[in-house]
């Protein structure tokens, strides 16, 4: 039977990392809004010999997401793996200078999402599929107040999940990534040796047999 694995953000850093590292053992629903990035990372995937399935949409559109789940339910009745990597980077800004825009979209996306994706995803988990999330633990820090706020609302939503299912199911792991060259990261520091960064492609292999220990 083949195996599902949900990437909501699979068009670049590390859920295009753990899409193609799934890829020998998962079929990917790659989701993201960027349809360029997604064909390159189908044609990366077929270079491995995996499959996806693309799913080009906003993961703010709730409209949009409840279509994908129950098409998800419809065709292969279930999630084995859901990895939410989507994430909205605000400038950074000391908290007294906050655009009400860039806190608007943060919290958005940040948070509403994943109140909003907790829900419809969770059905198609069932007792035995697992969830990952990721935690950078910005909350708190200087002039990341944006993202560090929603950031952290996130983590707080998936760590209410995770103790509400632990005797249930699914599992819900909250994991944190080695510091990587990712677009987001450039925004926070944009002088930065990237070289001195962990490789998305080698953290996403080396959170994914962390995650077959837990």
């Amino acid at each position: 039977m083949t195996k599902i694995a949900l990437i909501t953000g699979a068009s670049r850093g590390l859920g295009a990392a753990l899409a193609k590292a799934l890829a020998p053992t998962h079929h990917i629903v790659a989701v993201a809004r960027t349809v360029g990035a997604l064909e390159e990372l189908d044609d990366a995937i077929k270079e491995l010999g995996g499959t996806t399935t693309l799913a080009p949409m906003d993961v703010a559109n709730a409209d949009a997401m409840a279509h994908l789940c129950r098409s998800i339910h419809d065709r292969w009745g279930s999630v084995d793996l859901w990895a939410h990597t989507a994430i909205h980077a605000a400038p950074l800004t000391p908290a007294a200078h906050l655009d009400a825009r860039d806190w608007t979209k943060s919290v958005t996306l940040n948070a509403t999402v994943t109140a909003t994706l907790i829900p419809m995803v969770a059905p198609l988990l069932g007792t035995t599929g697992r969830a990952l999330f990721f935690d950078d633990a910005r909350g708190g820090t200087k002039f990341f107040a944006a993202y560090g706020a929603s950031k952290a609302a996130q983590i707080a939503l998936a760590q209410s999940w995770q103790a509400d299912s632990c005797r249930t199911g699914p599992a819900v792991h909250i994991l944190s990534p080695e510091p990587m060259p990712t677009a987001t990261r450039a925004r926070f520091f944009p002088g930065e040796d990237r070289a001195a960064l962990t490789p998305c492609e080698d953290e996403a292999a080396r959170l994914l047999a962390l995650l077959d220990q837990l």
